[in-house]
C-alpha cells in the first residue's frame, strides 16, 4: 500500500451549468469594464472567488494498491510450424521467455498457444481475445513466437486497433525455400461441353519453367508448362453435370519444405445449357406417344421428334401439294448436326431407305466419340430390315434371334439390375405385365431387366466414350396407361436417359470420398459381390488402407480418421476419387517461408521490434521495462511498458473552501467593491 494526495474539483452544479455560469460571469464583468466601473479588480476577485467556491475544490488522501502491468506471450502452433525445426525452436524460446518474465513481480504474464487445426494463423485475433478484459492502461505489450506467416494482421495505419508494443520472435531457417502452386482465379460453374478458364500461379524461389499435371475428375493428367512467378490461364473442359474436380500438381522442386502445397484443387459446378434429344419413331404407335410426352414435359429438354408416315417406296396417288408431310431431313440431321444432339432414340425403327447405311455408320462413330443411343425395339427389329443388320450393329449390346414372343410376362430386375444405379432404387414386386417381347441374346454390357425365361429385356453398355441402351419391347406404354397396376415408366426413362448423359450420381461403378470432421468416408458402387482393396493417399503422400463394409447389394463403405489439410485421393479397382480436407487452397500451405516481413510493419507502428531466433531458440533478446516513450525496441532488446496502474482501496476528502469561509470572503470582496465605487 502507498499514500497519495491529489487535488479534486467537483462542481456543485455539474460541469455544464458551471461553465454556463462562468461564461455569464465573464460577460457581466466585461460589461462592467465597458461601463467604466471603478471597482473592476475587486469585482473580478469576487467573481473568481464565487467560481472557485462552486468548483468545490478539495484535497483527496488515497491509499493505493499497485497493479501489475499485463503482458501477453502467444506461441504459434499452426501447421506451418511443423516444418523443419520451427516447433522445437519456438518451444524452447517460449519456455525460456516465460521463465524470464516470471522473475518480474510487477508483471502479469498471460500465455496462449494457438490451435494447430485452424486453417490459417490468427495470432492477432488470439491476442485480442486474451487481453479483452484488460484495460489499455495496464497492457505492457505482447510477444509473438512464430514463423512470421500470420493471416490476420491489422492495417498498421489503424493504430486504434493495435495492441502494443507488439514484438515478434521469428523461428525457422530464412534460407529454406519451397515450391507451391495455387489457383488465383476460377469460375464457380461452367457449361457442360465448354471450357472454363482457371488462372494458376506457381511460386518457386529459383524461378524458371515448371511442368504442371492437370487432371479432371480423376482422369489422365495433361502436362502444361508454366513460368514460375507469373499468372497462367488454363482452359478446362467441363465434362459432366454436377461437381467437376480439377487437380493441379507441380513436381517437387530443388527446395521443398513439403509436397502438400505442390498440389491444389477446386470444384467447378457443371450445368447443362439444354439437353438436345432426337426421337425418330418408325411408325405411329402408343409407345412413341409416351416417349414424346415424357420428354416434352421436361423444360430442360429440347426435343426434335420425327415420325415416319410415308416411306420412300410407298406409292401415293395424291399430288405433292396435297400432302401435309415434310421430307425427312436426313442430311441435315445425320451429317451436319448429328454431334449437336446429346441423345438419339430410335423407337420401332426399321431400315426403309430413309436413313442410309452411310448415315448409320456416322451414328456408330457418333456413339464411339461420346454420344448416346437408345433403341426401343419393335417387331421390325426381328426382321431383315433390323438395325442389327446395319453398320449400327457394331455398337449394339444385343442381337435379335428373329423370334417375337407374344403373351403376358412380367419384367423383373436381374442380379446386376439390383446393383446398377439406374434400376437399383426401383421395386419390381408390383410391376404390371407386358404383352410382347423381341427375343435377343446379350453380347455385351449389363442386363438390368429380364423378360420371359430370364432373357434380356433392358441392356446398357459403354462403347468407347459413348453409351448405348436397348429395350427389347415396345410395351412400356402399358405401364404409362396403368395396365395391371402399371409401373415406374417415368422414373425408369428418366434414370436411363441421365445415365446415358453420364450423370455422376448414376454411375454404376463409382468411387466417392468425402472428408469432414477429421474423418474420410469412402463409398464404392459396383456390380460385383466383392470390393477390390482400397487405398487412400494423404496430402503428405502416406497411404491408408481401411477395410470395406458391405452396406447392401453392390454398395461398400469405409471410414478412416485423418488429420491433414489438403487433397485426399482414394483408389480401388481402377477407380479413383479425390476430396479436399479444408478449403481448396489452405492458407497454411500457401507460403511456408519463415519471414519477418509481414509482422514488421505492425510491430513498428506500435514501437515494437521483430527479431530472429537461432536454431536452438536460446538467443532471447534483452527485455527492458520502459516508460511511455515511443520506441519500445532497440539493438538486441525489446521493451514492455511500465504502466504504474493502481487500485484505490480507501480515500478521504478535505474541502479547501468551506461554505462559511467562502461566503465571508465573498461578502468582504463585495464590501470593498461598494466602498471603492462610493468614493
Amino acid at each position: 500500500m502507498s499514500e497519495a494526495v491529489r487535488l479534486s474539483v467537483e462542481p456543485f452544479l455539474g460541469w455544464p451549468l458551471f461553465w454556463g455560469l462562468a461564461g455569464l460571469t465573464a460577460l457581466a464583468w466585461t460589461a462592467y469594464i465597458s461601463l467604466r466601473g471603478r471597482a473592476w479588480l475587486t469585482r473580478a476577485l469576487g467573481l473568481l472567488l464565487l467560481c472557485a467556491a462552486l468548483l468545490n475544490p478539495s484535497l483527496v488522501h488515497e491509499e493505493r494498491e499497485p497493479l501489475p502491468s499485463v503482458a501477453a506471450v502467444i506461441l504459434d502452433r499452426s501447421e506451418s510450424m511443423q516444418f523443419g525445426d520451427r516447433n522445437k525452436t519456438a518451444e524452447a524460446a517460449y519456455k525460456a521467455l516465460i521463465a524470464r518474465l516470471a522473475e518480474d513481480k510487477t508483471l502479469e504474464v498471460r500465455t496462449l498457444e494457438t490451435s494447430p487445426g485452424d486453417d490459417g494463423t490468427y495470432l492477432h485475433g488470439a491476442l485480442e481475445g486474451l487481453m479483452s478484459d484488460v484495460p489499455r492502461d495496464r497492457i505492457a505489450g505482447a510477444i509473438f513466437i512464430t514463423d512470421g506467416q500470420i493471416h490476420d494482421l491489422p492495417d498498421p495505419e489503424q493504430t486504434d486497433l493495435l495492441i502494443g508494443p507488439l514484438h515478434g520472435l521469428i523461428a525457422g531457417d530464412e534460407d529454406r525455400g519451397d515450391r507451391s502452386v495455387r489457383i488465383v482465379n476460377a469460375p464457380n460453374f461452367g457449361i457442360v461441353g465448354e471450357s472454363a478458364d482457371l488462372v494458376v500461379r506457381v511460386e518457386d524461389p529459383r524461378g524458371g519453367d515448371v511442368d504442371l499435371q492437370v487432371s479432371l475428375n480423376g482422369g489422365a493428367p495433361e502436362r502444361i508448362r508454366v513460368k514460375a512467378g507469373e499468372d497462367t490461364v488454363l482452359p478446362v473442359e467441363i465434362e459432366r453435370r454436377g461437381e467437376n474436380m480439377v487437380v493441379i500438381e507441380a513436381p517437387a522442386g530443388p527446395e521443398e519444405l513439403t509436397l502438400a502445397n505442390n498440389r491444389t484443387a477446386m470444384t467447378i459446378a457443371g450445368v447443362r445449357d439444354r439437353l438436345r434429344v432426337l426421337l425418330v419413331t418408325g411408325k405411329p404407335n402408343q409407345a412413341g406417344r409416351v416417349w414424346r410426352d415424357l420428354l416434352k414435359s421436361d423444360p430442360s429438354v429440347d426435343l426434335v421428334h420425327f415420325t415416319i408416315l410415308r416411306p420412300p417406296f410407298k406409292t401415293d396417288y395424291a399430288r405433292p401439294e396435297e400432302l401435309a408431310l415434310i421430307a425427312f431431313p436426313t442430311e441435315e440431321l445425320f451429317e451436319e448436326k448429328l454431334t449437336e444432339f446429346d441423345l438419339i432414340i430410335f423407337d420401332q425403327y426399321e431400315r426403309q431407305g430413309v436413313i442410309t447405311q452411310a448415315y448409320l455408320a456416322n451414328m456408330s462413330r457418333y456413339v464411339a466419340d461420346g454420344g448416346a443411343l437408345l433403341i426401343v425395339a419393335g417387331e421390325q427389329f426381328a426382321g431383315p430390315a433390323s438395325l442389327a443388320r446395319s453398320p449400327l450393329a457394331s455398337v449394339l449390346p444385343a442381337t435379335p434371334t428373329g423370334v417375337i414372343r407374344t403373351g403376358s410376362f412380367k419384367p423383373e430386375l436381374t442380379g446386376p439390375g439390383k446393383r446398377h444405379s439406374v434400376t437399383a432404387p426401383l421395386d419390381d414386386s408390383h410391376w404390371g405385365e407386358w404383352m410382347r417381347y423381341i427375343e435377343a441374346d446379350a453380347v455385351a454390357g449389363d442386363v438390368l431387366i429380364s423378360g420371359p425365361e430370364g432373357r434380356p429385356l433392358l441392356i446398357v453398355d459403354r462403347v468407347d466414350k459413348g453409351r448405348v441402351g436397348m429395350m427389347m419391347s415396345d410395351q412400356i406404354w402399358l405401364w404409362a396407361s396403368g395396365h395391371d397396376g402399371g409401373g415406374p415408366f417415368a422414373e425408369l426413362i428418366r434414370r436411363m436417359v441421365h445415365w446415358m448423359m453420364k450423370e455422376p450420381e448414376l454411375e454404376e461403378r463409382r468411387l466417392s470420398i468425402q472428408v469432414d470432421s477429421g474423418k474420410a468416408s469412402v463409398e464404392l458402387r459396383t456390380l460385383h459381390d466383392a470390393a477390390p482393396p482400397l487405398e487412400i493417399e494423404t496430402p503428405e503422400g502416406d497411404v491408408l488402407k481401411p477395410r470395406w463394409i458391405n452396406r447392401g447389394p453392390g454398395v461398400f463403405t469405409a471410414e478412416t480418421p485423418i488429420d491433414q489439410l489438403g487433397i485426399y485421393r482414394a483408389r480401388s479397382g481402377g477407380l479413383e476419387a479425390i476430396a479436399l480436407n479444408g478449403p481448396a487452397n489452405p492458407k497454411e500451405y500457401a507460403d511456408l517461408t519463415s519471414t519477418p516481413d509481414l509482422l514488421a510493419p505492425v510491430a513498428r507502428a506500435t514501437g515494437g521490434g521483430v527479431l530472429r531466433l537461432n536454431d536452438a531458440g536460446t538467443d532471447l533478446p534483452e527485455i527492458r521495462r520502459i516508460g511511455n516513450q515511443r520506441a519500445a525496441s532497440g539493438n538486441g532488446w525489446i521493451g514492455l511498458r511500465e504502466r504504474n496502474a493502481y487500485a484505490v482501496r480507501s480515500s478521504t476528502s478535505q474541502p479547501l473552501l468551506p461554505g462559511i469561509l467562502a461566503a465571508a470572503a465573498l461578502i468582504l470582496m463585495l464590501l470593498l467593491a461598494w466602498r471603492r465605487e462610493g468614493r
